[in-house]
């Protein structure tokens, strides 16, 4: 990245997508070999609900959260082979593509080459990538609509932001806060924000009624031993890792084009802030946050006043008096 005169961030032309996009690839894969497949306290749901798709079990009986997580069961009934290894095989794509909207995402926001990179491996070399993105779980399909939501907000482009939206709503009910968001900002016509959010809430009842009719609570939290809330808080400590140091320390030296991430952050602390009341907070609750933390956590050290150029522009030669 250069600084031409008059403080211009110049974006070069030139970068090699696909040695990024395969090393990426190839990156996340090592790191997530370990637990291939592996399965979390809820993951059963998960499993029930794409064998009950496929046709191979009863409907399960469920209880919410999961009635309102379809998304990623649906998509992994209609692929072929053992459910585990279909659900770490998705996870391990939407771990990639998140490495690759963040860089992309960072680099068209002027940052520079470098500062994309990192964007890219901070989602790939974490805690949460080795422990949680491999195994039988929603979050990382969530996590990619949210880092794509980002792109299309801090991008300019309020279509891509909306259908992000409604794509991570039907992984994870708890992404309509994102149309909130995106209708609270006003990015975004109140006509299309309006059916968005209809047809969000719709599928949502709908959801409710059809697999788990009179169930509307939640499923209550087991009572946890010492042990296991001192590990839950190893595991908040262990996830936060370098993201969430680095965003809080870059907040300072935030563009004002990527200020406006600091409202969403707090409207999106919601849901971790239910699963910790409820007793199911672990380091899933700051994984959820990456996409948010991100262009702060790159921001750090970068000059505030520095101005945008959307591409390299041509040089020009002064003339002769």
């Amino acid at each position: 990245m250069t600084h031409p005169s008059g403080n211009v961030v110049r974006i070069p032309r030139f970068f090699n997508w696909p040695l990024v996009i395969g090393g990426y690839a190839l990156l996340a894969l090592f790191m997530m070999m370990g637990r291939w497949g592996a399965a979390e306290a809820e993951s059963s749901a998960y499993l029930e609900l794409a064998h009950w798709l496929r046709g191979e079990a009863p409907l399960p009986v469920l209880a919410a959260p999961f009635t309102y997580r379809l998304g990623l069961p649906a998509l992994a009934s209609v692929l072929p082979g053992e459910l585990h290894h279909v659900f770490a095989t998705l996870n391990w794509l939407f771990v990639t593509v998140t490495a690759v909207l963040a860089t992309a995402t960072v680099r068209r926001l002027g940052f520079g080459s470098q500062r994309a990179l990192a964007a890219g491996l901070l989602v790939i070399l974490s805690l949460p990538t080795v422990w949680y993105a491999r195994a039988v779980l929603a979050e990382p399909g969530s996590i990619c609509m949210r880092m794509l939501f980002v792109c299309g907000v801090l991008t300019g482009r309020p279509g891509l932001a909306l259908a992000a939206a409604l794509a991570g709503t039907a992984i994870r009910a708890e992404d309509i806060l994102l149309l909130a968001w995106l209708a609270a900002s006003g990015k975004v016509s109140r006509a299309r924000i309006g059916a968005a959010l209809a047809l969000a809430i719709g599928s949502i009842v709908l959801l409710q009624v059809w697999l788990a009719p009179g169930m509307l609570g939640i499923v209550p939290a087991a009572e946890r031993s010492g042990l296991g809330s001192l590990n839950l808080l190893l595991s908040l400590g262990a996830c936060a890792g370098f993201v969430l140091p680095l965003a809080l320390a870059g907040l300072r030296d935030a563009p004002e084009r990527i200020r406006s991430l600091r409202s969403l952050l707090v409207l999106m602390l919601l849901p971790g802030l239910h699963a910790a009341v409820t007793g199911h907070a672990d380091g899933r609750i700051v994984w959820d946050l990456t996409p948010f933390l991100l262009p702060f956590a790159v921001a750090l050290g970068m000059p505030r006043a520095t101005v945008q150029a959307p591409d390299v522009r041509r040089l020009e030669v002064a003339r002769r008096a």
